[in-house]
């Protein structure tokens, strides 16, 4: 009887968290619920001159002026494809406020355990890669992005 109670202390110990998966190009990626302000579909957005090339510009969202940055083209390298599924996903980033990033299409909201992410690469240190993990759900793999990591670098 013990040995099951050790065994179910372990296991509540185990962390999941809830994570906002999309699309940007080819990939599949993840971003942690917990960062997630709104998701919004495309509104105008103003051009900000001299701005670095994957910084969008910003919008007015409710009163607030609110920085976007093309995921696509930070991640891709690319231009953005808009169409009907582009979405920007506000995030709220404690020291930086909010911040908009681009997407090509939103496609569920799943629960992931600690134990389902992988490293994504041993090639790259960990201080220089935009992504925490990679998750697999079937046959797909879900690299889970590092907000911060994306934003300051």
């Amino acid at each position: 009887m013990s040995e099951l109670a050790v065994l179910n202390q372990l296991e509540a110990k185990e962390e999941t968290k809830t994570y906002i998966i999309f699309n940007v190009g080819r990939g599949t990626y993840g971003i942690d619920v917990a960062s997630v302000n709104t998701i919004i579909q495309m509104p105008k957005i103003t051009r900000v001159p001299n701005a670095p090339i994957n910084y969008k510009g910003v919008i007015n969202l409710r009163g607030d002026i609110v920085p976007v940055m093309s995921l696509p083209g930070r991640l891709d390298a690319r231009e953005d494809v808009m169409s009907d599924e582009t979405r920007i996903i506000i995030l709220d980033l404690e020291d930086l406020g909010l911040v908009g990033v681009t997407v090509d299409e939103v496609k569920e909201v799943l629960n992931i355990s600690d134990k389902e992410l992988y490293d994504s690469t041993p090639f790259e240190k960990e201080d220089s890669t935009l992504v925490k993990g990679v998750a697999k759900r079937g046959d797909d793999l879900i690299s889970i992005l590092d907000i911060k990591a994306l934003i300051n670098k």
